[in-house]
C-alpha cells in the first residue's frame, strides 16, 4: 500500500530537468579529468586552474575568491594551489598591501600548455553546443541563472527546516 501522488507535466518535467543536470555534470567530470590528466594534475586542481584563469583580471585571484566560484573550503583551494605551483602551472604572491592573504595567477608553463589543448577543447565545445546559437545560450545561461539562485535558497530554507 503505498502513497501516489498524481505526477503534473510540469513535475515530469522537473525531474528530467535534474536528470538531465546530473548527466550533464557526470559527462563534464569526465572531460574535465582528461583534460587534467593530459597536465598531470588532478581533476579539482584543473578546475581551480580553470578558475584562477577566468577569474584573474591581471593582478591574480584571492583562494577565497576561486573557493566561492567552485563551491568548496578554502584550505581545499590552498592545498591544492600549493600542489599546482610545486609543477610550476601557477604563482602564489603575497598580496602587497596584506601579506595575509595570496594572490594566485597562472604561469606561463599553465598558459602554454592549456593553449596546446584549445584545438581540441573548441573542437569538443562546438559539439556540446551545436545546437545553441549565441541567442539561445545565453538564454539559457539567465534561466540556469535563476535556477541556481532559487536552489539556494530552497538548500537554505531546507537547512532551517531540518534544524
Amino acid at each position: 500500500m503505498g502513497l501516489h501522488m498524481v505526477e503534473t507535466k510540469f513535475d515530469r518535467a522537473m525531474k528530467e530537468f535534474v536528470w538531465n543536470i546530473l548527466e550533464i555534470q557526470s559527462q563534464l567530470e569526465d572531460i574535465h579529468s582528461v583534460w587534467a590528466r593530459l597536465l598531470g594534475i588532478t581533476e579539482p586542481q584543473w578546475l581551480m586552474l580553470m578558475a584562477i584563469m577566468d577569474l584573474d583580471e591581471g593582478h591574480g585571484v584571492a583562494g577565497i575568491d576561486v573557493a566561492k566560484k567552485l563551491r568548496v573550503h578554502p584550505t581545499f583551494v590552498a592545498s591544492q594551489t600549493k600542489s599546482l605551483a610545486k609543477f610550476g602551472l601557477l604563482d602564489r604572491r603575497t598580496r602587497s598591501d596584506d601579506a595575509r592573504f595570496v594572490q594566485m595567477l597562472a604561469t606561463e608553463q599553465a598558459t602554454a600548455a592549456i593553449a596546446k589543448l584549445a584545438e581540441k577543447k573548441a573542437s569538443l565545445n562546438s559539439t556540446m553546443f551545436a545546437d545553441l546559437d549565441e541567442g539561445r545560450l545565453a538564454e539559457l545561461n539567465t534561466a540556469l541563472l535563476a535556477i541556481a539562485k532559487n536552489v539556494r535558497l530552497a538548500v537554505r530554507l531546507l537547512a532551517i527546516e531540518v534544524l
